[in-house]
């Protein structure tokens, strides 16, 4: 049987690109992973943008909410395999996660900060969540179990920076 890996996703309000993210790779996923999203400063709530969005695409939204990054520094927590920071403003943060996850920045432009109409907005959210699906894509398709730590990070960081099936 296939080990399931579970992941965290950070942002700093946990209430966009890491809900995407999170949801993204639970659809995405066949299973092999758990996927989880925190913020090291929570929103109240998920944007409602980022809801109509995941549900664009067919995706469920039932039970996202904004989570803070403490949650996940508990000896109670899951043990995290991989955690990706999606916001330049956590990029080089030390997280307080326990264990030893592979860590990476797949630095996503904050539709949060998208002025206009709604449908502006709409179309700006859109180009995360795409942006977000194919490094999800790529990640899941990476053969983990035959990597050794350094080769997976250099994948990692690779995908964070567009450079895996550019072009493809």
């Amino acid at each position: 049987m296939n080990p399931v890996f579970n992941v965290l996703f950070v942002c700093r309000q946990n209430a966009a690109r890491s809900q995407m993210a999170q949801t993204l790779l639970q659809s995405l996923g066949k299973r092999r992973f758990q996927a989880h999203s925190a913020g090291s400063e929570p929103a109240a709530e998920v944007h409602p943008l980022t809801l109509e969005t995941i549900r664009n695409a067919g995706l469920p939204t039932t039970g996202l909410h904004p989570k803070g990054l403490e949650i996940f520094a508990t000896a109670e927590a899951p043990r995290m395999d991989f955690v990706f920071t999606v916001c330049d403003e956590l990029s080089g943060c030390v997280l307080p996660i326990l264990g030893r996850p592979v860590t990476a920045h797949w630095p996503i432009p904050d539709p949060l900060e998208a002025r206009g109409s709604h449908a502006e907005k709409a179309a700006v959210f859109a180009e995360a969540f795409k942006m977000m699906r194919r490094r999800i894509e790529l990640f899941v398709e990476l053969p983990l179990a035959g990597l050794d730590r350094l080769t997976m990070q250099r994948h990692l960081d690779e995908i964070g920076l567009d450079k895996i099936g550019a072009g493809a």
